[in-house]
Protein backbone atom coordinates (compact mmCIF):
# COMPACT_ATOMS: atom_id res chain seq x y z
CA UNK A 1 0.00 0.00 0.00
CA UNK A 2 1.16 3.32 -1.31
CA UNK A 3 1.34 6.28 1.22
CA UNK A 4 -1.40 7.95 0.04
CA UNK A 5 -3.69 5.46 0.43
CA UNK A 6 -2.60 4.66 4.30
CA UNK A 7 -3.30 8.70 4.78
CA UNK A 8 -7.00 8.09 3.30
CA UNK A 9 -7.49 5.10 5.64
CA UNK A 10 -6.06 7.20 8.71
CA UNK A 11 -8.13 10.09 7.63
CA UNK A 12 -11.39 8.00 7.59
CA UNK A 13 -10.88 6.41 10.35
CA UNK A 14 -10.77 9.82 12.13
CA UNK A 15 -13.72 10.78 10.23
CA UNK A 16 -15.61 7.45 11.66
CA UNK A 17 -14.27 8.26 15.87
CA UNK A 18 -15.77 11.56 15.55
CA UNK A 19 -18.87 10.85 14.03
CA UNK A 20 -19.29 8.12 17.03
CA UNK A 21 -17.91 10.61 19.29
CA UNK A 22 -20.92 13.13 18.33
CA UNK A 23 -23.61 10.41 18.24
CA UNK A 24 -22.58 9.38 21.82
CA UNK A 25 -22.58 12.47 22.86
CA UNK A 26 -26.30 13.19 21.62
CA UNK A 27 -27.44 9.99 23.11
CA UNK A 28 -25.75 11.52 26.46
CA UNK A 29 -27.58 14.98 25.94
CA UNK A 30 -30.80 12.93 25.35
CA UNK A 31 -30.60 11.09 28.41
CA UNK A 32 -29.98 13.88 31.04
CA UNK A 33 -31.97 16.59 29.26
CA UNK A 34 -35.23 16.54 31.77
CA UNK A 35 -32.49 18.42 34.00
CA UNK A 36 -32.83 21.47 32.06
CA UNK A 37 -36.12 21.73 32.27
CA UNK A 38 -38.07 24.76 34.21
CA UNK A 39 -41.11 24.02 36.27
CA UNK A 40 -43.46 26.45 35.71
CA UNK A 41 -46.65 26.84 38.39
CA UNK A 42 -50.20 26.30 36.58
CA UNK A 43 -52.49 28.84 36.48
CA UNK A 44 -55.89 28.12 38.45
CA UNK A 45 -59.00 30.03 37.52
CA UNK A 46 -61.65 31.18 40.14
CA UNK A 47 -63.71 28.51 39.88
CA UNK A 48 -60.85 26.16 41.32
CA UNK A 49 -60.07 28.22 44.36
CA UNK A 50 -63.34 28.42 45.09
CA UNK A 51 -63.42 24.51 45.00
CA UNK A 52 -60.57 24.67 46.84
CA UNK A 53 -61.70 27.09 49.46
CA UNK A 54 -65.14 24.24 50.43
CA UNK A 55 -63.17 21.72 50.51
CA UNK A 56 -60.93 22.76 53.41
CA UNK A 57 -64.29 24.25 55.32
CA UNK A 58 -65.67 21.02 55.06
CA UNK A 59 -62.27 19.24 56.26
CA UNK A 60 -62.00 21.54 59.23
CA UNK A 61 -65.77 21.04 60.02
CA UNK A 62 -65.35 17.16 59.74
CA UNK A 63 -62.09 17.36 62.19
CA UNK A 64 -64.04 19.59 64.50
CA UNK A 65 -66.69 17.24 64.88
CA UNK A 66 -63.99 14.03 65.55
CA UNK A 67 -62.52 16.27 67.81
CA UNK A 68 -65.38 16.93 69.67
CA UNK A 69 -66.62 13.14 70.04
CA UNK A 70 -62.89 11.96 71.05
CA UNK A 71 -63.39 14.87 73.78
CA UNK A 72 -66.67 13.84 75.27
CA UNK A 73 -65.60 9.90 74.89
CA UNK A 74 -62.34 10.81 76.54
CA UNK A 75 -64.10 12.92 79.31
CA UNK A 76 -64.68 10.76 81.88
CA UNK A 77 -61.75 8.53 81.34
CA UNK A 78 -59.57 11.85 82.11
CA UNK A 79 -61.61 12.99 84.74
CA UNK A 80 -61.00 9.30 86.67
CA UNK A 81 -57.63 9.94 86.24
CA UNK A 82 -56.82 13.19 86.64
CA UNK A 83 -59.57 14.71 89.00
CA UNK A 84 -59.88 12.46 91.55
CA UNK A 85 -60.89 15.03 93.97
CA UNK A 86 -63.63 16.46 92.36
CA UNK A 87 -67.01 15.26 93.40
CA UNK A 88 -70.59 16.45 92.74
CA UNK A 89 -72.17 18.08 95.29
CA UNK A 90 -75.86 17.51 95.83
CA UNK A 91 -78.32 18.95 98.44
CA UNK A 92 -81.17 16.18 99.05
CA UNK A 93 -84.74 17.19 98.83
CA UNK A 94 -86.80 16.28 101.68
CA UNK A 95 -90.40 15.52 101.04
CA UNK A 96 -91.92 18.92 102.02
CA UNK A 97 -89.49 20.87 99.13
CA UNK A 98 -91.61 19.46 96.27
CA UNK A 99 -94.43 21.91 94.73
CA UNK A 100 -98.26 20.75 95.57
CA UNK A 101 -101.26 21.61 94.13
CA UNK A 102 -103.52 23.92 95.93
CA UNK A 103 -106.44 21.55 94.78
CA UNK A 104 -104.93 18.48 96.27
CA UNK A 105 -107.38 17.19 98.34
CA UNK A 106 -106.29 13.86 99.08
CA UNK A 107 -102.08 15.20 100.25
CA UNK A 108 -104.25 17.75 102.41
CA UNK A 109 -106.39 15.52 104.14
CA UNK A 110 -103.30 13.20 104.69
CA UNK A 111 -101.31 15.48 106.09
CA UNK A 112 -104.34 16.30 109.13
CA UNK A 113 -104.19 13.16 109.31
CA UNK A 114 -100.37 12.67 110.40
CA UNK A 115 -100.59 15.54 112.21
CA UNK A 116 -103.51 14.59 114.39
CA UNK A 117 -101.65 10.98 114.93
CA UNK A 118 -98.79 12.76 116.24
CA UNK A 119 -100.18 14.65 118.62
CA UNK A 120 -101.97 11.61 119.70
CA UNK A 121 -98.95 9.44 120.48
CA UNK A 122 -97.22 12.82 122.09
CA UNK A 123 -100.54 12.95 124.38
CA UNK A 124 -99.99 9.29 125.22
CA UNK A 125 -96.21 10.05 125.96
CA UNK A 126 -96.75 12.92 128.24
CA UNK A 127 -99.65 10.76 129.69
CA UNK A 128 -97.35 8.26 130.51
CA UNK A 129 -94.79 9.87 131.91
CA UNK A 130 -97.17 12.22 134.31
CA UNK A 131 -98.16 8.20 135.64
CA UNK A 132 -94.82 7.43 136.33
CA UNK A 133 -94.31 11.13 137.91
CA UNK A 134 -97.49 10.76 140.18
CA UNK A 135 -96.49 7.14 141.30
CA UNK A 136 -93.00 8.44 142.01
CA UNK A 137 -94.54 11.82 144.13
CA UNK A 138 -95.72 9.23 146.65
CA UNK A 139 -92.09 9.06 147.97
CA UNK A 140 -92.07 12.75 148.02
CA UNK A 141 -92.45 14.77 151.25
CA UNK A 142 -91.41 18.62 152.22
CA UNK A 143 -89.53 19.24 155.39
CA UNK A 144 -90.01 22.51 156.91
CA UNK A 145 -87.79 23.85 159.56
CA UNK A 146 -90.05 25.59 162.10
CA UNK A 147 -89.01 27.60 165.32
CA UNK A 148 -91.83 27.34 168.34
CA UNK A 149 -92.70 30.26 169.81
CA UNK A 150 -94.29 30.44 173.39
CA UNK A 151 -98.41 30.59 174.13
CA UNK A 152 -98.20 34.68 172.60
CA UNK A 153 -96.39 33.97 169.33
CA UNK A 154 -97.37 30.85 166.33
CA UNK A 155 -94.98 28.32 165.40
CA UNK A 156 -92.93 30.26 162.68
CA UNK A 157 -91.40 28.57 159.21
CA UNK A 158 -87.74 29.13 158.43
CA UNK A 159 -86.97 27.32 155.30
CA UNK A 160 -88.39 23.66 153.54
CA UNK A 161 -86.85 21.90 151.61
CA UNK A 162 -87.75 18.53 149.50
CA UNK A 163 -87.39 14.93 151.04
CA UNK A 164 -87.85 11.37 149.77
CA UNK A 165 -88.94 8.47 151.58
CA UNK A 166 -85.96 6.12 151.88
CA UNK A 167 -86.71 3.34 154.66
CA UNK A 168 -89.04 2.38 157.09
CA UNK A 169 -89.78 0.05 159.64
CA UNK A 170 -91.90 -0.76 162.65
CA UNK A 171 -91.65 2.19 164.10
CA UNK A 172 -90.70 4.93 161.93
CA UNK A 173 -90.61 6.47 158.61
CA UNK A 174 -87.09 7.46 157.32
CA UNK A 175 -86.82 10.73 154.93
CA UNK A 176 -83.56 11.72 153.48
CA UNK A 177 -83.56 15.48 152.95
CA UNK A 178 -80.95 18.34 152.05
CA UNK A 179 -78.77 19.16 155.34
CA UNK A 180 -79.05 22.79 155.17
CA UNK A 181 -82.25 22.25 156.69
CA UNK A 182 -80.72 21.86 160.09
CA UNK A 183 -78.89 24.93 160.32
CA UNK A 184 -79.68 27.02 162.96
CA UNK A 185 -83.41 25.19 163.70
CA UNK A 186 -84.29 22.62 166.60
CA UNK A 187 -87.78 21.73 165.19
CA UNK A 188 -89.09 20.10 161.68
CA UNK A 189 -92.41 18.96 160.56
CA UNK A 190 -92.60 16.90 157.11
CA UNK A 191 -95.81 17.12 155.01
CA UNK A 192 -96.97 14.34 153.06
CA UNK A 193 -99.00 14.39 149.92
CA UNK A 194 -99.56 18.00 150.24
CA UNK A 195 -101.85 17.34 153.34
CA UNK A 196 -101.35 15.49 156.21
CA UNK A 197 -98.23 17.13 158.90
CA UNK A 198 -95.99 15.46 161.03
CA UNK A 199 -93.32 15.94 163.36
CA UNK A 200 -89.90 14.63 162.73
CA UNK A 201 -86.70 14.25 164.15
CA UNK A 202 -83.01 14.29 163.00
CA UNK A 203 -81.66 10.97 162.68
CA UNK A 204 -78.23 11.40 161.58
CA UNK A 205 -76.63 14.51 159.49
CA UNK A 206 -73.01 14.28 157.42
CA UNK A 207 -72.56 18.09 156.96
CA UNK A 208 -69.42 16.86 154.94
CA UNK A 209 -72.02 16.22 152.29
CA UNK A 210 -74.46 17.98 153.44
CA UNK A 211 -77.16 15.19 153.52
CA UNK A 212 -79.76 14.49 156.35
CA UNK A 213 -81.86 12.01 157.64
CA UNK A 214 -85.35 12.64 159.47
CA UNK A 215 -87.30 9.95 161.74
CA UNK A 216 -91.49 10.46 161.98
CA UNK A 217 -92.87 8.76 164.31
CA UNK A 218 -95.72 6.09 162.78
CA UNK A 219 -97.69 6.93 165.58
CA UNK A 220 -98.21 10.13 164.45
CA UNK A 221 -99.04 9.36 160.91
CA UNK A 222 -102.38 8.34 160.17
CA UNK A 223 -103.53 4.81 158.38
CA UNK A 224 -104.87 6.74 155.65
CA UNK A 225 -101.83 8.73 154.42
CA UNK A 226 -99.32 5.43 155.21
CA UNK A 227 -101.67 3.49 152.68
CA UNK A 228 -100.73 6.52 150.47
CA UNK A 229 -97.11 6.96 150.81
CA UNK A 230 -93.72 4.56 148.84
CA UNK A 231 -90.70 3.77 150.01
CA UNK A 232 -88.49 5.29 146.55
CA UNK A 233 -86.71 2.72 144.86
CA UNK A 234 -83.07 3.75 144.39
CA UNK A 235 -82.24 3.25 140.41
CA UNK A 236 -78.28 2.38 139.24
CA UNK A 237 -77.24 6.39 138.48
CA UNK A 238 -73.52 4.38 136.94
CA UNK A 239 -75.38 3.46 133.93
CA UNK A 240 -76.98 6.96 133.09
CA UNK A 241 -76.06 8.54 129.82
CA UNK A 242 -76.49 11.89 127.84
CA UNK A 243 -79.95 12.14 126.61
CA UNK A 244 -81.71 10.17 128.88
CA UNK A 245 -85.25 11.45 129.76
CA UNK A 246 -86.04 12.62 133.30
CA UNK A 247 -88.35 13.15 135.65
CA UNK A 248 -87.67 16.44 138.36
CA UNK A 249 -89.98 16.10 141.65
CA UNK A 250 -90.30 18.46 144.47
CA UNK A 251 -89.46 22.05 145.24
CA UNK A 252 -87.86 22.88 142.33
CA UNK A 253 -89.53 25.78 141.42
CA UNK A 254 -90.13 27.54 144.83
CA UNK A 255 -93.25 25.55 145.54
CA UNK A 256 -94.66 22.07 146.98
CA UNK A 257 -95.67 20.23 143.66
CA UNK A 258 -93.04 20.74 141.29
CA UNK A 259 -92.83 18.46 137.84
CA UNK A 260 -91.09 18.80 135.36
CA UNK A 261 -89.49 16.69 132.23
CA UNK A 262 -86.18 17.15 130.65
CA UNK A 263 -82.83 14.76 130.29
CA UNK A 264 -79.49 14.35 131.42
CA UNK A 265 -77.18 16.72 129.74
CA UNK A 266 -74.58 16.17 131.27
CA UNK A 267 -72.50 13.30 133.70
CA UNK A 268 -68.74 15.09 133.10
CA UNK A 269 -68.85 17.21 136.25
CA UNK A 270 -68.40 15.92 140.11
CA UNK A 271 -68.80 17.52 143.12
CA UNK A 272 -65.88 17.36 145.52
CA UNK A 273 -66.03 16.68 149.44
CA UNK A 274 -63.74 16.00 151.89
CA UNK A 275 -62.30 12.44 151.89
CA UNK A 276 -64.79 11.90 148.72
CA UNK A 277 -66.33 13.00 145.22
CA UNK A 278 -69.99 12.46 143.73
CA UNK A 279 -70.64 12.55 140.32
CA UNK A 280 -73.09 15.12 139.17
CA UNK A 281 -76.10 14.05 136.91
CA UNK A 282 -76.43 17.67 135.07
CA UNK A 283 -80.46 18.47 133.30
CA UNK A 284 -81.84 20.90 131.05
CA UNK A 285 -84.07 21.21 133.40
CA UNK A 286 -85.17 24.76 135.28
CA UNK A 287 -84.07 25.20 139.07
CA UNK A 288 -85.44 28.01 141.21
CA UNK A 289 -83.09 29.86 144.04
CA UNK A 290 -82.68 27.33 146.66
CA UNK A 291 -84.66 24.47 144.82
CA UNK A 292 -84.47 21.15 145.90
CA UNK A 293 -86.08 17.82 144.53
CA UNK A 294 -85.30 14.14 143.56
CA UNK A 295 -84.54 12.89 139.66
CA UNK A 296 -86.14 9.80 138.98
CA UNK A 297 -86.30 7.91 135.52
CA UNK A 298 -88.87 6.16 133.27
CA UNK A 299 -89.21 3.51 135.72
CA UNK A 300 -89.44 5.55 138.67
CA UNK A 301 -86.72 4.88 140.15
CA UNK A 302 -84.34 7.36 141.90
CA UNK A 303 -81.10 8.49 140.21
CA UNK A 304 -80.36 11.60 142.10
CA UNK A 305 -80.97 14.16 144.71
CA UNK A 306 -81.05 17.84 142.82
CA UNK A 307 -79.78 20.53 145.34
CA UNK A 308 -79.54 24.18 144.37
CA UNK A 309 -75.72 24.32 145.79
CA UNK A 310 -74.44 22.14 143.37
CA UNK A 311 -72.53 23.49 140.49
CA UNK A 312 -73.36 26.95 141.92
CA UNK A 313 -70.18 28.32 141.24
CA UNK A 314 -70.34 27.18 137.72
CA UNK A 315 -73.71 30.03 137.24
CA UNK A 316 -75.79 26.98 136.49
CA UNK A 317 -79.63 27.51 136.78
CA UNK A 318 -80.30 23.94 135.49
CA UNK A 319 -81.48 21.23 138.23
CA UNK A 320 -78.01 19.07 138.79
CA UNK A 321 -77.95 16.02 141.13
CA UNK A 322 -75.82 14.04 143.40
CA UNK A 323 -75.81 10.81 141.62
CA UNK A 324 -77.38 8.13 143.91
CA UNK A 325 -74.78 5.53 143.31
CA UNK A 326 -71.95 7.48 145.27
CA UNK A 327 -74.27 7.94 148.18
CA UNK A 328 -75.69 4.53 148.44
CA UNK A 329 -72.88 3.53 151.20
CA UNK A 330 -72.78 6.23 153.34
CA UNK A 331 -76.73 6.70 153.33
CA UNK A 332 -76.94 3.21 154.46
CA UNK A 333 -74.80 4.21 157.27
CA UNK A 334 -77.62 7.03 158.24
CA UNK A 335 -80.93 4.67 157.62
CA UNK A 336 -78.97 2.81 160.39
CA UNK A 337 -78.53 5.39 163.15
CA UNK A 338 -74.80 5.13 162.48
CA UNK A 339 -72.60 8.40 162.07
CA UNK A 340 -70.36 8.61 158.93
CA UNK A 341 -66.64 8.26 159.19
CA UNK A 342 -64.73 11.71 158.51
CA UNK A 343 -61.11 12.19 158.07
CA UNK A 344 -60.98 15.72 156.90
CA UNK A 345 -58.28 14.97 153.70
CA UNK A 346 -58.85 14.40 150.20
CA UNK A 347 -56.27 14.42 146.70
CA UNK A 348 -55.68 13.78 143.68
CA UNK A 349 -54.92 10.08 142.12
CA UNK A 350 -51.03 9.34 141.55
CA UNK A 351 -51.48 6.95 138.35
CA UNK A 352 -49.36 4.46 137.22
CA UNK A 353 -48.21 7.01 133.91
CA UNK A 354 -47.95 10.33 136.10
CA UNK A 355 -45.60 8.20 138.78
CA UNK A 356 -43.32 7.68 136.02
CA UNK A 357 -43.76 11.13 135.01
CA UNK A 358 -43.15 13.14 137.87
CA UNK A 359 -41.82 10.87 139.86
CA UNK A 360 -44.15 10.26 142.38
CA UNK A 361 -45.36 7.08 144.34
CA UNK A 362 -48.56 5.87 143.09
CA UNK A 363 -51.42 6.38 145.81
CA UNK A 364 -53.49 10.07 146.79
CA UNK A 365 -51.78 13.15 146.41
CA UNK A 366 -53.13 15.28 149.16
CA UNK A 367 -54.26 18.68 148.26
CA UNK A 368 -56.32 19.63 150.56
CA UNK A 369 -56.83 19.05 154.66
CA UNK A 370 -59.42 20.75 156.78
CA UNK A 371 -58.44 22.65 159.72
CA UNK A 372 -59.51 21.09 162.90
CA UNK A 373 -59.90 17.68 161.16
CA UNK A 374 -58.52 14.46 162.39
CA UNK A 375 -56.12 14.13 158.93
CA UNK A 376 -54.80 17.48 160.92
CA UNK A 377 -54.95 16.21 164.12
CA UNK A 378 -52.72 13.20 163.05
CA UNK A 379 -50.07 15.44 160.98
CA UNK A 380 -50.99 14.70 157.79
CA UNK A 381 -49.74 17.30 155.50
CA UNK A 382 -50.61 18.85 151.97
CA UNK A 383 -47.93 16.89 148.95
CA UNK A 384 -48.27 13.69 151.39
CA UNK A 385 -49.03 10.21 149.53
CA UNK A 386 -51.63 8.21 151.15
CA UNK A 387 -51.18 4.54 150.05
CA UNK A 388 -52.37 2.28 152.97
CA UNK A 389 -55.48 3.01 155.57
CA UNK A 390 -56.36 0.38 158.02
CA UNK A 391 -54.39 -2.13 156.00
CA UNK A 392 -56.47 -0.85 152.88
CA UNK A 393 -54.22 -0.29 149.56
CA UNK A 394 -55.41 3.12 148.33
CA UNK A 395 -53.97 3.35 144.81
CA UNK A 396 -56.97 6.14 144.15
CA UNK A 397 -59.64 8.67 144.79
CA UNK A 398 -62.46 5.53 144.90
CA UNK A 399 -60.49 3.44 147.07
CA UNK A 400 -59.02 5.70 149.17
CA UNK A 401 -63.34 6.72 149.90
CA UNK A 402 -64.19 3.14 149.98
CA UNK A 403 -61.23 2.83 152.91
CA UNK A 404 -62.40 5.41 154.65
CA UNK A 405 -66.16 4.27 154.76
CA UNK A 406 -65.12 1.04 156.01
CA UNK A 407 -63.70 2.56 159.48
CA UNK A 408 -65.90 3.48 162.30
CA UNK A 409 -66.05 6.56 164.23
CA UNK A 410 -63.57 6.77 167.10
CA UNK A 411 -61.46 4.42 166.33
CA UNK A 412 -57.82 4.61 165.82
CA UNK A 413 -55.75 3.36 162.69
CA UNK A 414 -52.85 3.42 161.15
CA UNK A 415 -52.66 5.48 157.63
CA UNK A 416 -49.36 4.56 155.47
CA UNK A 417 -48.13 7.02 153.20
CA UNK A 418 -44.45 8.55 151.83
CA UNK A 419 -43.70 12.59 152.04
CA UNK A 420 -40.98 14.20 150.31
CA UNK A 421 -38.11 15.31 152.15
CA UNK A 422 -34.89 16.55 150.96
CA UNK A 423 -33.12 12.81 149.18
CA UNK A 424 -36.82 11.93 148.07
CA UNK A 425 -39.80 10.47 149.47
CA UNK A 426 -39.70 8.39 152.84
CA UNK A 427 -42.43 6.46 154.30
CA UNK A 428 -44.51 7.70 156.81
CA UNK A 429 -47.22 6.54 159.21
CA UNK A 430 -49.85 8.70 160.87
CA UNK A 431 -52.24 7.30 163.96
CA UNK A 432 -55.57 9.24 163.36
CA UNK A 433 -59.05 8.74 165.43
CA UNK A 434 -61.72 9.09 163.15
CA UNK A 435 -64.18 11.76 163.51
CA UNK A 436 -67.80 12.22 161.74
CA UNK A 437 -68.75 15.41 160.84
CA UNK A 438 -72.42 15.83 162.47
Amino acid sequence: MSKEQKEKNSDNSSADEKKDTRKSQKEAGENFSFLQETVKTKKKSGKSRVMQYIRNILYGIIFGIFACCSFFALKPWAEEIFYHDETKVTIPVEDGDTAQDDDSQDDADDSQLSTETAAEHYEEMLDSMYSIAEKAEKSVVIVQATEKGDWTTETMNLRQSSGVIVGENSREILVLTDALICKEATHWKVTFNGKEESDAALKKQDKNRNIAVFSIDKKNVSDATQKGIEVATFGNSNTCKRGQVVIALGYIFGYDDGLSYGMISSKSQEAVFDDSQCQVLSTNISLAEGGTGILVNLKGEVLGLIRSDVLKDTGSRTANALAISDLKEVLEMMLNGESVPYLGAYGNAVTEEISEQQNIPIGVYITNVQSDSPAMDAGIQHGDIIQEIKGMTVTGTASYTKAIEKCTVGETIKVCGQRRGSNGYVEVTYNVTIGSKE
